[in-house]
């Protein structure tokens, strides 16, 4: 992983090496003690100065891609099949233009873009989040907020993740430093006609893969809701009660690395804050209660690079917890 500015930098190499000692990339053995000097991935991340950033594909060439922002940080931290492969500064909305927190899949991609709400403003490497004009681009970097809520990248970090993304692929936006947690809003879960607390809504299940019938597929459980909620390609289709077995704190994540005759295999996604990796053990899995017909409906849209997100939050409005933001691909007005 090697550090990126558009000025030269005075200490890349011990940098890089730092990073590539961090992530298990082979570094010359000249050089490997600078980096263990150097610290963590994570001092490494906090050195970087307005406009650098990290970027390492080859530590995990393929699987699936998710996207941890901390606005508090000023940083944005790509993982691809649980691995670091990049993380860059930022900058994010000023005071009355904030960036939404939340959980967002990426509705649009368009290299060469320009603003249709702040005079044609450029925004190259453009991925939508929001049809409201929320979105990950190219911008200045100031080393401060300074846009009116849109995620800057510096150019080449921009395009470089512009070539790994697709569209529905999952996007967490958290002020924390550590572990994402979510403010309230409002897509899903909202106008299921029933009171969230009637006997009907609570145990109601709804599948309608045809809503989308294509694209990365991400699962949201929420222990607060006693609900799963299934998004394909940003759509939600389909929903059911669950029930978790013990204690659920913070978000977790996971990935589907494969099925095979003994089930699914999913592995931790080791977000910020989190440092748990490897498979997710039959005694965790079992933790998990949800209705039959659902699960067997759940293992036709199931594919390798399928996202588990678990929160302790809810994803309704008027909750007296903590509740999450799911932005889903809604039409645009």
């Amino acid at each position: 992983m090697a550090i990126s500015s558009a000025k030269p930098l005075t200490r890349r190499s011990l940098l890089a090496t730092a990073a590539m000692g961090a992530l298990g990339l082979a570094v010359p053995p000249a050089l490997a003690q600078a980096g263990l000097d150097e610290g963590s991935i994570a001092a490494t991340a906090q050195n970087l100065r307005p406009g650098q950033f990290l970027w390492a594909p080859e530590a995990a060439p393929e699987g699936p891609v998710i996207i941890v922002v901390s606005l508090s940080k000023q940083r944005a931290y790509v993982y691809r099949n649980g691995v670091l492969i990049g993380i860059s500064t930022i900058s994010s909305g000023t005071a009355g233009h904030e960036t939404p927190t939340g959980i967002f899949t990426i509705l649009q991609k368009k290299v060469d873009h320009k603003s249709n709400l702040y005079d044609d403003a450029p925004m190259p490497f453009m991925q939508r989040l929001t049809w409201s004009g929320i979105a990950m681009h190219a911008g200045n970097l100031p080393g401060y907020p300074a846009s009116h809520g849109c995620i800057r990248l510096p150019l080449a970090f921009a395009e470089h993740l512009y070539g790994v993304t697709q569209l529905g692929l999952t996007v967490i936006i958290t002020q924390s430093a550590d572990i994402p947690r979510f403010a309230p809003a409002p897509h899903v879960l909202e106008n299921r006609g029933a009171s969230p607390s009637s006997f009907e809504s609570a145990f109601s299940t709804t599948w309608q893969p045809e809503k989308a019938s294509a694209g990365p597929v991400s699962i949201i459980l929420s222990a607060s809701d006693e609900r799963a909620v299934v998004l394909r390609n940003g759509v939600e289709i389909g929903s059911a009660p669950i029930a978790i077995r013990g204690q659920v704190s913070g978000v977790q994540a996971f990935t589907l690395s494969s099925i095979d005759q003994h089930g699914a295999h999913w592995m931790y996604l080791p977000l910020l804050g989190s440092t748990r990796t490897g498979e997710v053990s039959q005694q965790e899995r079992e933790r998990l209660i949800l209705p039959e017909d659902f699960r067997q409906k759940l293992l036709v849209v199931l594919k390798p690079g399928t996202t588990l997100i678990v929160t302790a939050d809810s994803l309704q409005r008027g909750n007296t917890g903590a509740s999450v933001t799911v932005i889903t691909s809604e039409d645009p007005e």
